[in-house]
């Protein structure tokens, strides 16, 4: 670090400084003044009004909100994924209740399928007793999935997919139980808390016949507009999150599922909660940064480039001979030459109060959109464990994995084609 020393005689600083003291003394000055003339104008308004006619009542002023932005629910694809980032995520997983049956599934899917359509509406669930609180859904996305363990909980293992599994461990991981698995997951994304906040509820206390809250989740990336429309999101320790994504579209087959059967329209979705050791990384400078995750802190740009979406050029060297972006890179070993080694991920920023013992409570709910997640998500994991410079700073407590049910038609329920094969 660069050793703090004293001002030197005629140093810019100071002058920067003797300006700033003369414009606040200007300021006060003129503040004085206006002060004063603005209460004169404000006694002789009073005045005026006391004595003038009635004029016509003022009509009142209009302007535009985001709260009353609606998703629709319908559709080949579920909604939340296809669905532009939004400010706020709420992640639950919930256990379900033993001696459970398929029509209790049955049961169970049609009321969350109700209320989904009905909280993303802005019309607040069929036994909402405080419904306002649904009004302003902000673009209020309802995302459901199961979990590997669903389908026997609900007495139905013959319909469970051979492809929905949980994750094998990986030398990084420190899990903690209490941010780990879930027979059903329920992402809601929105650009409101108070939606988000009345979702959550009201999902937990219709839910609570078939299940009991396992985990909760939530995340940020940012208000609405506070960056320009487009523009990458950073994540906490600085740096662009989600530069390298494909087109999400409800067609892309690497995202959603084809000649699937029943499942065609499905996803599958890894969440993995990543802690950020920041009193560490708060002592590594911008050069070394860069060199961990292979891109400009500035523009985002690959160490190879000049633009974010620049291609990296991994063979590309500088003066000295070494390789511009290292071969321990996060960008280095997150990238793969099978082009079907690809996910769709959002990550979610987490600041929470700090536990016994930490300084910070900080990192991301990282999010990962597959059609499979055994020959696409598996892969990238496995390399990013064996090596990945960035595995000093980031470390893996929480992990679950889901299968997105299919989207629905008007009148129909989420996962009605594959439940109804078991009833």
């Amino acid at each position: 670090m660069t050793p703090t020393t004293d001002p030197q005689p005629n140093d810019p600083q100071d002058a920067s400084r003797d300006v700033l003291v003369g414009r606040r003394m200007l300021l006060k000055s003129g503040l004085i003044v206006g002060a004063t003339t603005a209460v004169g104008a404000s006694l002789g308004f009073l005045t005026e009004r006391r004595t003038a006619a009635p004029s016509v009542q003022e009509a009142k002023p209009t302007f535009n909100v985001f709260g009353s932005e609606t998703a629709e629910f319908h559709g080949v694809v579920q909604p939340g994924i296809v669905s532009r980032h939004q400010a706020n995520l709420l992640m639950m997983a919930f256990t379900v209740r033993e001696g459970q049956t398929p029509q209790d599934a049955q049961r169970m899917l049609r009321v969350l399928t109700q209320d989904a359509e009905r909280l993303m509406a802005g019309k607040g669930g069929l036994a909402d007793n405080d419904r306002e609180l649904a009004q302003y859904p902000a673009g209020l996305t309802v995302t459901v999935g199961v979990g590997p363990h669903f389908f026997d909980r609900f007495g139905m293992p013959e319909r469970k997919p051979h492809w929905l599994q949980d994750l094998p461990a990986y030398r990084i991981d420190q899990l903690q139980e209490r941010w780990c698995g879930g027979d059903l997951i329920i992402q809601i994304c929105g650009d409101d808390q108070i939606a988000l906040s009345n979702s959550r509820r009201l999902f937990v206390s219709q839910l609570r016949s078939w299940a009991s809250l396992r985990w909760l989740q939530d995340g940020f990336s940012g208000a609405r507009h506070s960056r320009p429309e487009g523009e990458t999101p950073r994540n906490l320790m600085g740096q662009v999150d989600g530069t390298v994504n494909p087109a999400v579209t409800q067609d892309n087959p690497q995202v959603f599922m084809e000649n699937a059967g029943v499942w065609n329209g499905g996803s599958t979705l890894v969440i993995r909660r990543i802690m950020m050791i920041l009193d560490t990384w708060e002592e590594v400078d911008r050069v070394a940064r860069e060199d961990v995750i292979g891109r400009r802190i500035d523009s985002g740009a690959p160490l190879s480039g000049v633009h974010e979406h620049d291609e990296p050029d991994f063979d590309a060297r500088g003066p000295l001979g070494f390789e511009k972006i290292a071969p321990y890179s996060h960008v280095r070993r997150a990238r793969s030459e099978n082009s079907n080694e690809r996910i769709f991920r959002r990550s979610y920023n987490y600041d929470n109060a700090p536990e016994s013992g930490q300084a910070h409570n900080t990192g991301l709910v990282f999010l990962s959109y597959q059609a499979s997640i055994v020959d696409q998500y598996m892969p990238i994991q496995q390399r990013l464990a064996d090596l990945d410079a960035l595995n000093e700073w980031t470390v893996p407590i929480g992990s679950a994995v889901c299968a997105i049910l299919p989207g629905c038609r008007e009148g129909e329920y989420l996962g009605q084609r594959i439940i109804e094969q078991a009833l």
